[in-house]
């Protein structure tokens, strides 16, 4: 009997506070199920704004979050002042238009052939550093020892150790490398681990030594299935010799690097004109080395005419493997 008086009374008092005295119980309950009702309106409206308010909160969080790991866009790092002294040559290697052909996006796994000074470092490195990986790939010491027969101790040391040190060089470059490999040695664990190996520019000398199966059987281990070979390399004329392109020249027939990946299983997907330059005749004495930026010619007159040449005519190949 207490208990029904006090919920009576509360119901009572819920009834007044909503403005209006009730006749009855009856009418007190009625009241109160009103008020409740509106009371519940209300928390359910507040409660829909809360959960939008949280959810606009957290995609702001994320849009920092994204900002705050580093990530920069393709056109972020292109247009890097590190990158000041190279931008003059993006109109013969045309990095942009080189990388979307190949399909590399800032979360794969690049696997970069010969970084060399990291021309193309300073755009992967710092690129792939938030949601990527980047490894370098380098020469075996019998290709350096063919390329520097005269090469000192201390030079000797600085190759061996190259990679172990790749990862150092490349934060210099503006982001981190995870690793370096060296052709012919490729370790176990990195098998499959790869989504784009890029051969640019460095397959001639593989070829002028006799490994250029080599290369392409790394390509082949580093890369998972589905797995893009991203090819540019010095095109020597379809009807060139064996001898003048056998790669001591730097230039290599397309049909011959075709043929050496198809022969281990890649596919051609796709070839393109966008490194190609039709001004060279790709018949130079001492060849690649006598365009810019080398210009190993000995008059004034030579080497003018060969700047206005420009860089090599170059074959630009998208091979997948199945």
């Amino acid at each position: 009997m207490r208990v029904l008086l006090t919920s009576v009374a509360a119901l009572a008092l819920l009834a007044a506070c909503n403005g209006e005295a009730p006749d009855s119980i009856e009418d007190a309950v009625d009241q109160t199920a009103e008020t409740l009702g509106e009371a519940a309106d209300e928390a359910g409206e507040l409660f829909d704004q809360t959960v939008e308010a949280v959810s606009d909160l957290a995609g702001s969080i994320q849009d920092e979050l994204e900002t705050s790991t580093g990530a920069t866009s393709l056109d972020e790092v292109l247009s890097d002042p590190r990158r000041e002294a190279d931008r003059a040559r993006d109109q013969w290697r045309n990095p942009r238009e080189t990388l979307e052909f190949f399909q590399v996006e800032a979360d794969d796994t690049v696997v970069e052939a010969l970084p060399g000074g990291g021309w193309y470092g300073r755009i992967l490195a710092p690129w792939l550093a938030a949601d990527g990986q980047y490894y370098g790939l380098n020469y075996p010491m019998s290709v350096f020892e063919q390329l520097f027969p005269n090469m000192n101790d201390e030079q000797r040391t600085r190759l061996e150790g190259w990679e172990a040190g790749f990862p150092a060089a490349a934060s210099e470059w503006g982001g981190p490398a995870q690793g370096g490999y060296t052709f012919g040695s490729i370790p176990e664990s990195a098998a499959g681990s790869a989504d784009v190996v890029l051969y640019i520019r460095a397959l001639h000398n593989m070829a002028r030594f006799g490994q250029l199966d080599v290369a392409v059987n790394d390509a082949w281990t580093l890369l998972k299935s589905g797995g893009v070979v991203g090819v540019v390399q010095h095109r020597a004329p379809a009807d060139e010799t064996d001898e003048r392109a056998d790669g001591s020249r730097g230039y290599l027939r397309e049909a011959d690097v075709i043929a050496a990946f198809e022969a281990r299983g890649f596919v051609l997907e796709a070839s393109s004109e966008i490194n190609a330059n039709p001004n060279d005749p790709a018949d130079h004495e001492i060849g690649v080395w006598a365009l810019p930026p080398s210009l190993r010619v000995d008059n004034d007159e030579q080497r003018a005419a060969n700047t206005a040449i420009g860089e090599t005519d170059r074959m630009t190949l998208r091979f997948r493997k199945p």
